[in-house]
This record gives C-alpha cells, structure tokens and sequence, in this order.
C-alpha cells in the first residue's frame, strides 16, 4: 500500500493572493500610462504580484529551465520519427548546449538542469547530478502493458517533488518546464484524451518531429489501445500515471504540485507538460493558478488541456521542438510585464491634487439675490382647511386669475 496520499495536495495548495492582486491593480492605475494600455501585460504583472505577494512585483531575477527526461517503450511501434531509446541523443545535446533549448537558454541567462527519470541507456554516460533521480530504463509500452510499477510511479512522482523542493530551496522564482523524451507526445495524447473524455483521433498530433500520414495513423491507434487501459483507472491519478504515463510524466506531475505547494510560479511548454498538468489539476484544483503557459505548439492534445483549465498561451509560434523551447520564448515577455509593472513611474501628485480636490463653482449673484428676497418676505402660510379663513380662500379667486 502507497504512503503518499495526493489528496494533501489540495489542502496545501492555496490560490495567490488576492488581495495583493486587488493593491496589485489599484497601484496599476496610479501609474502614468493608462491601465489596459500594456494588454496582456497588465494582467500578467498582477499575476506576478499576487504569486509573489508584493506590491510593486519584484523582478524575475532566478529562473530555471527544468527538463524531465525519458524514452517510452510505445515509441518501439514506429508512432515518432525519432528512434525508440534515442531520447538520450537529444540529452546530450542539451547538455553540450547544442539544442535550441539550451541556445535560448544561453543568450537569455537561464541554467538548464536536465533531469533523467526513464532514458533507455546507460547511466554511467550521463553526469551524475542528471541520472540519480531515475526511476528504471525506459517506460513501458502503454498499449499493452503498465508505464511503470505501482513504486515506479511513486518513487518518480516523489522524484519531481524532491526536486521542485531543491529549485525553491536554491532561490529560484520562476521555472520553464519542459521534457526531452521519445514517444512523450503519445503518452501525454493518451492522458489528455483520457480525462477529457475525448476520441483518439481529437487528440493525436505529428509530434516534435513531424510524422507522416502512415505514422499519425499508427500513432492513432496506439492511442486508443492505451485509452482502452487508462479508463478504468481515471479515479486514481498515481495509478494513471503508472499505466498510461511514464517516470518523466510522473515526475512532471510531482514537480508542478509541489511548485504550486512552494509558491514557485511555472511557465508550462509543450504537450507533455500541460497533460501533466491536467492530471495535477485532478490532483488539486487551485494548482494551475500557479502555472502559465508558455506557447501553442499546435499539438491538440495540448490546446484540449489548455482549454480544460482555462490557460491561454502567451505565444502562438508552433514551435514544437520540445525541451522547453517555446516556453523560454516567453520567458522575456514575463520577464517584460514585472519590469512595467514594477518600473513605471505614477502619475504627478499635482495632477492626482487638481483631481481630488476641483475648486468650488463661484455662487451666481441673481440666485444669491432671489434667495435673499425670498429669505425677507418669509413663507406664505396656507390657511387650514376646515377653518373660516380656509373657507374664504377657497371660495376666493386669486388676483392673477382675475
């Protein structure tokens, strides 16, 4: 029997704040340039506050590139264009800072820490502070049998809590999270269709290397056999991810739960990460409050989740590469909205004067007058009715009538 109990994660978990949201946007509207102006700036830098808890936002100074790493046994069905097991070419890439990724992470000023869970290799290749998190060699083929055991999952599922603790301990303020795998996409195709209630077909995409017609069908229909073994087990988001996930996805999972426990804001990439996302939506519904979304890869699994937990991507590049790519992309722009937030100055204090205090309008003489005359001759007083003098008013016509 598991001794982790998921369902903490929703008592631990607590949406930003807001009421720093609320000082957030009253201080946006003392600033010079008109609220609304910036577009989805402004609601990017209230969204920063309320993560932060501070007014003004302080500026993204730490953030970090995360990769989950692993090889997943459907990719031996020809559904990538990528090799099975080939998962740990691409790591070394990344490591050797050959990868677009690791491009854009080097001219944005941003460390890359790779994690392997599952890579189908030898271990002793890799630098140790990549592989001492991983779970097994290379993840089950989901079609036909279970990702992982019911202690791999938990085992890589504490894995990314463990290292979601270490980035929050070290300083970090915000993660790009993304994934190097081979066959990811159809793991991640299988757990969005899954808790979307949706048709294989909705949810299978090309992948990061584009696949051909025969491939996508083979693809197609890898998905819907895996779809056939996740059902029964959608009431348990750990047991899911064991039969149709993988060490990298679990471990994903684990990392975005405990990011939102940590109060460590998340820029989500591609497709693997926002399944993964989904399923920690499951977990604890005020989790993804904490957690952006970086770029649309064009991958409609990821559009389906997106939509499911009403995240709107920053960018619309349909960049699908992987590795955390599209969303260090976006990294700028959040980096762009704290800096205005924070940065612009406010407006005059002797605008904010006139505005508060307007001079009195100047009394017109003739009312004055009017009032005055109306002061001396004092109030009429009507006569009672039922009275004598009552009577003679009524049966008496006034002189403007005569």
């Amino acid at each position: 029997m598991s001794s982790l109990n998921l369902d903490d994660f929703t008592d631990l978990i607590e949406r930003p704040d807001g009421g720093v949201r609320r000082d957030a946007e009253a201080y946006r509207e003392r600033q010079i340039v008109p609220p609304g102006s910036l577009g989805r700036l402004d609601e990017l830098g209230e969204w920063l506050a309320a993560a932060q808890g501070a007014v003004p936002v302080r500026p993204i100074e730490h953030p970090r590139a995360v990769l989950f790493a692993g090889d997943h046994g459907i990719a031996g069905l020809g559904v990538s264009a990528r090799p099975a097991g080939s998962a740990d070419q691409l790591v070394r890439a990344v490591l050797e800072g050959a990868s677009p990724a690791s491009i854009l992470a080097r001219r944005l000023g941003v460390p890359v820490r790779v994690v392997d869970m599952a890579l189908d290799c030898d271990p002793a290749g890799l630098p140790d502070e990549v592989v001492r998190h991983r779970v097994r060699r290379g993840s089950g083929r989901i079609d036909v049998e279970d990702a992982l055991t019911p202690e791999e999952a938990e085992a890589a599922f504490r894995a990314g809590v463990a290292v979601a603790d270490e980035e929050a301990d070290s300083g970090t303020d915000l993660v790009v999270l993304g994934d190097i795998s081979v066959g990811g996409t159809t793991a991640a195709a299988v757990l969005v269709a899954a808790l979307c209630g949706t048709d294989a077909s909705v949810v299978t995409g090309r992948g990061g290397l584009a696949i051909d017609d025969l491939t996508w069908m083979r693809k197609c229909a890898a998905v819907r056999d895996a779809l056939r073994r996740a059902r029964p087990v959608l009431g348990d988001q750990l047991q899911l991810l064991a039969v149709v996930g993988g060490a990298d996805l679990a471990a994903m999972t684990g990392f975005l739960l405990q990011s939102a426990v940590r109060k460590m804001p998340v820029v989500l990439d591609g497709v693997v990460a926002a399944a993964c996302a989904l399923v920690g939506q499951r977990v604890a519904f005020r989790a993804p409050d904490w957690w952006l979304a970086g770029q649309n890869s064009g991958e409609p699994a990821q559009a389906k989740a997106l939509d499911r937990m009403a995240i709107e991507p920053l960018l619309d590049h349909g960049v699908t590469v992987g590795e955390g790519a599209g969303a260090l992309l976006a990294l700028p722009l959040v980096q762009a909205a704290a800096a205005l937030a924070a940065e612009l100055p406010e407006k005059p204090s002797a605008e904010a004067e006139e505005t508060e205090d307007e001079p009195e309008p100047e009394p017109d003489p003739a009312a004055e007058k009017e009032v005055e005359a109306g002061t001396a001759a004092g109030p009429r007083a009507e006569p009672e009715p039922g009275t004598a003098a009552g009577a003679r008013a009524e049966a008496e016509p006034s002189g403007r009538e005569a």
